[in-house]
């Protein structure tokens, strides 16, 4: 047996190899040998390497939870080394070390940097800790945390430090999630489960990526059951899925523990379209093989379909990682473990120290040992590869797409089927560019047709006489959720989503943790690269009346204005001119996801394309101007501007006169909350160019009244001459008339209440 060989079998600190791992890895080793990828004795070095990394890797961990000073040496930590108020999910956090240093011995024994993602942005100090050891960071780490005992001490200082500069954003490059100063990070991981539905959609052929998941968001967010069914090897990169199964939620056990604990789990996985495989979850080591193995098995079936030896779906490989939360320091295993694993602070309890020495003192890798692991796993520029802080994911590169001339619409149309015929356009002229379009719902309702006959459901066994397609590029599923993941995760290609407005909502969470993480990124000067997604919302709360009043909801539009205009805008087309002129516009943008309230039903052509550019540009379009008007309509909606039109020209025959706004785009109009915000909404000067001052103001709105209020205060010429008009929360089973009548938006409703702003 080697000399590394023997170090490796020996394990380190809280590491030992069982029997299956050895096997395994023994196995994977001769592969690697044999295949010229890594000579076998350097394979055993880089084993035994990982193991003190790991140790080290937990060791900083709960450094950061509880310590103010790091100590190299590993001394015995004294009262005043402590915080008083220590704060981390310690736990999670070191659950996650040796998956994490898993991952990068995998890419060292095989020569091959892969993307990363992680559930748990939560357990974020695992991958600091474990960074900062190896120099894998972003420049400000880089600059701010120099491996000594002051940068470490530094880095475990600003870990919850809450200090916020005079610009009011927090001082230290480091969160309590996964961010942009984490090397690598490309999530934020706060709404559990969402890397579940994101990961299988996110690689291209050629690429690989593996992903951290969580057994509690397995239970909290349903969907992710559906991966196996949705990778395609022509257009999908290799997944490799690893759950941390470490048995507990906060404070109380998973569903899954409760149900027959990773047996039952496993059985699960099989009935939908897995393939599961133990491993142990305290190891690197059985990561390391995992990810290799997992990923030849992938391809492997991938050849096998292409050979005409197997069809889609296939087995899709996924590791369940058992362990025991918190593992490798005192308290693991307990409820506690979640967050603090020690009874008390280790400053002023000293029961609390001395197990915190305890444990740290099995950690603990000396300086010149440690130093030689970190050498031996720093393999990059040998072996010709990038940092795993620069994969793919993180460095995107995204062509700008070629974007057909929007049609020049005349006719009565409906915005959704002008939609769709140009998207329809933009799919054929990008051929390589792969589209995802997430629906919850129905396609052919929400008048998507043309797209649909184009790119088909993606489904494993087709049905003949219909868009069904073992390649489609229409992720459907009664989910939106899962959908709209679809679209998010594929943040180098091409993306739609459509749905019913009031089924929406649910994408929210989703589409909210994107644009704060990529407002995060523009915010220290980087760049954004993923094409910006529009999110389609018809059949929407004026136009499906019919479906009772739980299908007439503008919550989604309505919770997304409050969000930053710059990154998150939301639309209102008026008209099908409009709402292909808002998609051309997205998608010549980065980093943005849209808002987009279509409507499906034929309604009048109000402006010329060249008038529906001008309107995406300014936010608003002044469809009729009277420089002497007395009184000004602003419709936010399609049906809000059809009533706003009537209703001015009555006014006009009883010798009112006014102006109307087709208000496309209300956040261009709001006032700004922050620097970058201010950069996009309209100055002052603007403000009056595109909607010019009039003293007497009626706003017809799609959304609540209350909301638009708010959100266009700087047009509000004070209570006595303005007033809004918004949904009132009255539905039923109603026309689209008969919606405007009940919600006092129909043309009479406009007149009354223009006359009680106008006065006598």
């Amino acid at each position: 047996m080697s000399k590394h060989k023997a170090r490796w079998r020996e394990g380190y600190g809280v590491i030992r190899h069982g029997d299956e791992t050895v096997q395994r890895v023994e196995a994977l080793v001769a592969a690697l040998d044999a295949s010229g990828q890594c000579p076998a004795d350097t394979a055993w070095h880089l084993l035994a390497a990982a193991d003190r990394v790991a140790c080290m890797g937990m060791w900083m961990t709960v450094h950061m939870t509880y310590a103010r000073q790091v100590y190299l040496d590993g001394r015995e930590m004294q009262a005043e080394d402590f915080k008083v108020v220590p704060e981390g999910h310690t736990g999670g956090a070191l659950n996650i070390v040796p998956g994490y240093v898993g991952y990068l011995l995998a890419n060292a024994l095989s020569g091959r940097t892969r993307a990363w993602m992680m559930g748990q942005g939560h357990c974020v100090a695992a991958i600091d800790s474990v960074n900062v050891l190896l120099r894998n960071l972003e420049q400000e780490q880089e600059a701010r945390y120099p491996a000594s005992d002051a940068g470490l001490s530094l880095l475990c200082q600003d870990f919850y430090s809450y200090e916020l500069g005079p610009n009011g954003r927090p001082v230290a490059p480091l969160g309590s999630h996964v961010n942009v100063y984490t090397a690598g990070g490309i999530s934020e991981g706060g709404y559990l489960g969402f890397a579940g539905l994101q990961y299988v959609h996110m690689p291209l052929p050629g690429q690989e990526l593996v992903s951290f998941l969580s057994d509690g968001a397995f239970e909290e967010q349903r969907g992710s059951d559906w991966a196996a069914r949705w990778w395609r090897g022509d257009d999908t990169g290799l997944v490799m899925p690893i759950m941390i199964a470490n048995g507990r939620r906060i404070d109380q056990r998973t569903t899954m523990s409760q149900s027959g604990g990773v047996h039952w789990f496993r059985d699960h996985l099989r009935l939908n379209g897995f393939e599961p495989v133990d491993i142990d979850g305290r190891d690197p080591a059985a990561f390391a093989w995992a990810i290799l193995s997992m990923g030849d098995d992938l391809r492997a079936q991938h050849a096998r379909i292409e050979a005409g030896e197997q069809q889609y779906p296939v087995l899709l490989p996924y590791a369940i990682a058992e362990t025991v939360k918190g593992f490798g320091f005192p308290g693991a295993g307990t409820n506690a473990a979640h967050n603090l694993p020690l009874p008390g602070s280790c400053a002023t309890d000293e029961a609390s120290r001395a197990l915190f020495n305890e444990g740290c003192a099995v950690l603990h890798v000396p300086p010149s040992e440690l130093a030689d692991a970190i050498d031996a796993l720093s393999t990059h520029e040998a072996q010709k590869r990038v940092q795993e802080k620069d994969h793919y994911l993180r460095q995107l590169v995204v062509p700008a797409p070629s974007l057909p001339e929007p049609p020049a619409l005349s006719a009565d149309t409906a915005p959704m089927a002008a939609i769709d015929g140009w998207f329809a356009d933009v799919v054929r002229a990008n051929p390589s560019l792969r589209i995802r379009i997430g629906n919850p719902d129905e396609m052919r309702s929400n008048r998507m047709n043309k797209s649909l006959d184009l790119l088909k459901h993606r489904v494993t066994s087709p049905e003949a006489g219909v868009a069904e397609s073992l390649h489609g590029a229409v992720v459907t599923a009664l989910n939106e959720e899962a959908v709209v993941s679809a679209a998010l995760g594929n943040k180098q290609g091409l993306n739609l989503v459509v749905s019913y407005e009031a089924f929406a909502v649910k994408m929210l969470g989703a589409m909210r943790q994107e644009v704060i993480f990529a407002r995060h990124v523009l915010e220290t000067g980087r760049r954004v690269q993923w094409l910006s997604v529009p999110v389609l919302v018809s059949s929407h709360t004026w136009e499906n009346g019919k479906n009772e009043q739980s299908h007439q909801d503008p919550t989604l539009s309505e919770a997304w204005l409050g969000e930053m205009a710059d990154v998150a805008p939301v639309y209102f087309p008026f008209d099908a001119n409009s709402a292909v002129a808002v998609l051309e516009q997205l998608y010549r943008q980065r980093g943005r996801v849209a808002t987009v309230v279509a409507s499906k039903n034929v309604i009048p052509v109000v402006c010329s394309v060249g008038q529906a550019a001008q309107a995406v540009e300014d936010g608003a379009l002044l469809q009729s101007h009277d420089a002497e008007a007395a009184l000004q309509l602003i419709a936010v909606g399609a049906y809000q501007l059809q009533a706003v039109m009537a209703a001015a020209e009555r006014l006009r025959e009883s010798g009112v006169r006014c102006s109307v706004v087709a208000m496309l785009e209300p956040g261009r109009f709001r006032l700004p909350r922050d620097a970058r915000e201010a950069q996009y909404v309209h100055s002052d000067e603007d403000l009056a160019r595109v909607i010019p001052p009039v003293k007497c103001r009626l706003i017809v709105c799609h959304t609540h009244a209350e909301v638009m209020t708010g959100v266009l205060r700087r047009l509000d010429t004070g209570i006595l001459h303005t007033k809004v008009l918004g949904y009132c929360n009255r539905g039923g089973t109603l026309s689209t008339a008969g919606m405007q009548q009940a919600n006092g938006q129909s043309a009479e409703h406009i007149v009354a209440a223009a006359s009680s702003i106008l006065g006598p």
